[in-house]
């Protein structure tokens, strides 16, 4: 989920809430970098830009981008960064992960690389398909400078409280208040928008932690939506799935106008 919509919308985060086999291989620790020199050792290459030079900017630039994959191949998951809407993996439902590799090298990546991109993005939350890992993982944590930067009107309404780092892997959720509460949510995996989304007003998530220990957290207010949001990435399910179509807005509309 994401911060900046919880500042100017009174909203979800901190900023927010991020091994496809169809991905290209991880480039060695040898590959080589797009440089001037490369073009140098390539004069065909420089000719070939020379007659299009009169071609649009995008278009030498998707060149110069087909160029560098052909040298350096693209990054492989987990990615530092959050996968976009249109992404398949965020529409697959996740893999359960193996409680025996819970503590491994592996899952040991992704929790961190999750952790450290939902710090950077300012997130309240994460899943690991968000980072390109369609595997059930997730994260979430609630910083006391957030609650801070919200209004005493906004804490009490949707129930803000400061949260520590939690990960869940393998979570289970249970619904302990059937009730649903009604408030603009936003997702790192749809940059720039928010919609209204009906979350329930209380659940429990049972799992393991990051060590591998069982864990069961109750949660209520903004950490159960927070909670019901990430458990849907877990399922290929996105908040555009269960949002109020009429409240579908871009965050950034005024500024369009200016």
């Amino acid at each position: 989920m994401s911060r900046s919509l919880s500042i100017s919308m009174v909203q979800l985060t901190r900023s927010g809430f991020k091994l496809c086999a169809s991905r290209a291989p991880c480039c060695s620790a040898g590959a080589l970098s797009l440089t001037t020199a490369a073009f140098t050792l390539h004069p065909h290459i420089s000719s070939v830009l020379y007659r299009h030079s009169y071609s649009t900017h995008i278009k030498v630039r998707s060149y110069l981008q087909y160029v560098k994959r052909k040298i350096r191949p693209p990054p492989c998951p987990p990615y530092s960064h959050v996968c976009q809407i249109g992404d398949p993996v965020l529409r697959s439902h996740a893999a359960a992960v193996d409680p025996a590799a819970v503590t491994g090298p592996e899952i040991q990546l992704v929790i961190n690389t999750m952790v450290k991109v939902m710090r950077k993005l300012e997130c309240v939350g994460l899943s690991a398909p968000q980072i390109g890992v369609p595997l059930r993982i997730l994260a979430l944590e609630y910083p006391e400078k957030m609650l801070e930067e919200s209004s005493s009107v906004s804490q009490e309404t949707r129930g803000l409280s400061v949260q520590p780092l939690r990960i869940f892997i393998n979570p289970q959720l249970r619904v302990l208040d059937g009730r649903t509460a009604l408030f603009q949510e936003a997702c790192e995996s749809i940059s720039g928008f928010s919609a209204t989304v009906p979350r329930y007003l209380s659940v429990e998530v049972t799992g393991l932690n990051e060590k591998g220990a069982a864990v069961t957290w109750q949660a209520s207010g903004w950490p159960a939506r927070i909670l019901q949001h990430e458990m849907d990435h877990l399922d290929g399910v996105l908040y555009i799935d269960r949002m109020d179509s009429k409240t579908f807005i871009n965050i950034n509309w005024q500024a369009h106008n200016e």
